[in-house]
Formats: structure tokens, C-alpha cells, sequence
């Protein structure tokens, strides 16, 4: 019996399953017919690639037939599957189970455990893309970490935070001042960017260096543009009850409204994702978040959240564990420290406002940052042996 290569398409395709799923029978049948013929094989017709004979064995309950590659040629086919060989396929096809072809033992099993291991590979590549994603992890690296300072606060704030917070994340923090200082470009290896924004805690110095911190990062994020960005994100805290109210002078009368909008305030950080830094591209980077904060006449952290809540229409995200000065530092309770993202403190009207926290004594560390941080790190040479 010969199969037309007008066989129907869907027994075209069981062909091409029992060629795909049982290549190494194929094999062998290839290699027992030219080696040692069975004894029903041998009461038979020679098996060629131009002949097609029937058998049948006392173990069979049903026929099979037995058909050469070139008779069985068609395009569902591997161009490596068209060269002259042997094939069994089931007369009843249709409801063909492709665990009834049992191997013999002494068929070499090298290779066999190779198409095994490609099948079960190909398997779990099938559930893998189709099952749900593993979620992204988060890692040191991930982060762009980045600090405003000025010239007169680098022997005390940027001394602070370098011995302390900054020898943990090294390689992601970066400091943008308004001056050159080789001992803490040195002590920083590398990591304090001279913007050469004019000195001072006023909106245009503000601005400025926030302007700088934007580039720096987005210039970061380059390299990592094969990636596609997730979400949009804008964690922080406002330290205001409600949204800002300004309005825009503009000689075109329709701009000429009431904007109300949240943000967070800067003493206390904030938090940007990629995807977000992504799109503000276009609107702030390049020096362009300069000209916003001069049009709207407001310092870096208010233009930042102008042109996230209001621009963009991406809202602030309010996250409690960020902490300002302008919030009492002795309500977070101590057993919270190593919930929080960050916390701050100030001199106001000759008193300090910090953290409640035991450790150094008062005069060695107004501020309670070396004793927050011993705290939340008992392992610095520096900290009192506990």
C-alpha cells in the first residue's frame, strides 16, 4: 500500500508527529533493516525505498504498514526526514497513542536520552510562557540614589551621611554640590558632581541642582533601554494638608486658571521610577526643568510635583515612612526605626528636632544620626560595643 502525497492534511500532521516524537525509532528501524532483518521481515518482501510491504507478528493484535520516506514526502516534513528511511505508522490513525510504540531494550539509548530531554525541555518551555510571570526583584544596583548639598554644609551634613548611610551604598549614591572639594570628591570616589549651580537654599540654586540630578540619572538609565519600563511611580510624602493652589500667568487667557496639585516634599526624599523619569524626558530634561521652576516661581520639590501631578497626571504616591524636618522627628516611635525610608532633623528657634533615641551622648551627636544609624547597624567600628 502506498500513501498519496495527497493524503489529507490532518493525517499529515500525525506523519509528522510520529516523525517528530519517535526519530530514534526511526533509527533503529533503519539500522535493523540493514544490519539483521526480523524473521517476519525476512518472509517478506525486501523493504526498499520504493517498495511497501505489510507484516504482521504473533505480538500485534493489529496491521501496520510500513512506508518510505519518499512516498511519505510532504511539506509538514524537516528537509533531514526526506532522506531514504523506514516508518511505521498505525492503520488506525486517527486515533493514534503514541505510547503503544515500546522500544527494544538493547537500542542504543545515548541519543535517545537526548530527544527525551529536548521533549521535556520543549515542555517546560510551552508551561513556562504561559504560566504566570515570576515578578521582578529589586536590587542595590536597580537604584539611583542621589544628595543635595551645599558648600558650607560639606564638614557637617555630607560628613555625616559619608561615614555613615553612604558606606553602605557606594556605588549608587552620588552628591551634587555647588563647589569643588577634592577631599570628599576622594572620600566619595568620584561621587560628588560639581553642578556649578550658585550656593544657597533659594529656588533658582534649587532648581538647578534638582536639574542636575534629573540628567544624571536619565543619562544613567540609558543603558538600560532594552528593558521595558513597568510602572509609573511618584513615592513620597507632602508636608502640606492640602493640594497647592497656584496660578500660571500666561498671555494666552485659557492657561490662566487655578492649578491644584500634591507634592512631595523634598526634605523628606522622594522616590521616582524609571518608567516616570522615562517621560519626563522630554518635558524637564536638558535644563528645561530650570525653565519650569522659573515660570511657575516655585522651588525644585513643587516644580518636580507640577510636572508629575500636573503635566504628566501621574498622582503622588503618600508613603508615611518618609520624614522631614518639618514634621516632629520625636513621634516615630523606635520600634519603627527599621520600618522607615528615611528621617531627618533641624535646629528650630535653638532647639533640636530629632529622634528620641539612646546611644552617643547629646554633645558628640546633636543631630542622633551616628546613634540612629549604630542602631540600625551595631557593626561600624565606630559604634559602642553593645
Amino acid at each position: 500500500m502506498v500513501l498519496s502525497q495527497n493524503l489529507p492534511q490532518k493525517f499529515q500532521n500525525k506523519a509528522g508527529e510520529v516523525q517528530t516524537h519517535h526519530l530514534k525509532l526511526l533509527q533503529y528501524e533503519q539500522s535493523t533493516a540493514n544490519t539483521s532483518p526480523s524473521p517476519s521481515a525476512a518472509a517478506s518482501s525486501p523493504v526498499s525505498s520504493s517498495s511497501v510491504s505489510t507484516f504482521s507478528s504473533a505480538s500485534q493484535t493489529k496491521h501496520d504498514l510500513t512506508v518510505s520516506a519518499q512516498q511519505l514526502h510532504h511539506p509538514n516534513l524537516p528537509a533531514s526526514f526526506h532522506q531514504p528511511t523506514t516508518v511505521i505508522i498505525r492503520k488506525d490513525i486517527h486515533s493514534f497513542n503514541f505510547s503503544d510504540l515500546e522500544l527494544p531494550v538493547e537500542r542504543p539509548t545515548a541519543s535517545a536520552h537526548f530527544i527525551r530531554n529536548g521533549q521535556l525541555l520543549h515542555d517546560l518551555y510551552q508551561r513556562s510562557v504561559t504560566g504566570t510571570p515570576k515578578p521582578p526583584t529589586t536590587e542595590l544596583d536597580d537604584i539611583f540614589i542621589s544628595v543635595k548639598t551645599t558648600k558650607s554644609y560639606h564638614d557637617s551634613r555630607l560628613a555625616l551621611i559619608v561615614k555613615t548611610w553612604f558606606q553602605l551604598a557606594k556605588d549608587q549614591t552620588w552628591f551634587f554640590t555647588d563647589t569643588n572639594d577634592p577631599y570628599f570628591e576622594e572620600k566619595t570616589n568620584g561621587h560628588l558632581i560639581n553642578t556649578n549651580c550658585s550656593q544657597g537654599h533659594f529656588r533658582k540654586a534649587l532648581c538647578c541642582k534638582m536639574s542636575a540630578e534629573l540628567d544624571v540619572f536619565l543619562e544613567s538609565v540609558k543603558l538600560l533601554d532594552e528593558y521595558s519600563p513597568s510602572v509609573d511611580w511618584y513615592l513620597g510624602k507632602p508636608s502640606i494638608s492640602s493640594p497647592l493652589e497656584i496660578h500660571l500667568d500666561s498671555k494666552n487667557t485659557s492657561l490662566n486658571k487655578k492649578i491644584t496639585f500634591w507634592f512631595a516634599t523634598g526634605g523628606a526624599g522622594f522616590c521616582l521610577s524609571r518608567a516616570l523619569t522615562l517621560k519626563m524626558l522630554p518635558i524637564a530634561g536638558g535644563g528645561k526643568f530650570i525653565s519650569i521652576g522659573d515660570k511657575i516661581r516655585f522651588p525644585d520639590d513643587v516644580t518636580m510635583g507640577f510636572i508629575i501631578e500636573h503635566l504628566l497626571k501621574v498622582p503622588l504616591t503618600v508613603v508615611d515612612n518618609f520624614h522631614s524636618h518639618l514634621e516632629p522627628m520625636e513621634f516615630i516611635r523606635p520600634d519603627t526605626f527599621q520600618d522607615q525610608v528615611s528621617f531627618s532633623y533641624a535646629l528650630m528657634k535653638n532647639q533640636w528636632n530629632v529622634i528620641k533615641i539612646d546611644g552617643f551622648d547629646l554633645k558628640a551627636d546633636p543631630r542622633r544620626f551616628y546613634s540612629l544609624h549604630c542602631k540600625l547597624f551595631p557593626y561600624f567600628s565606630y559604634c559602642p560595643h553593645r
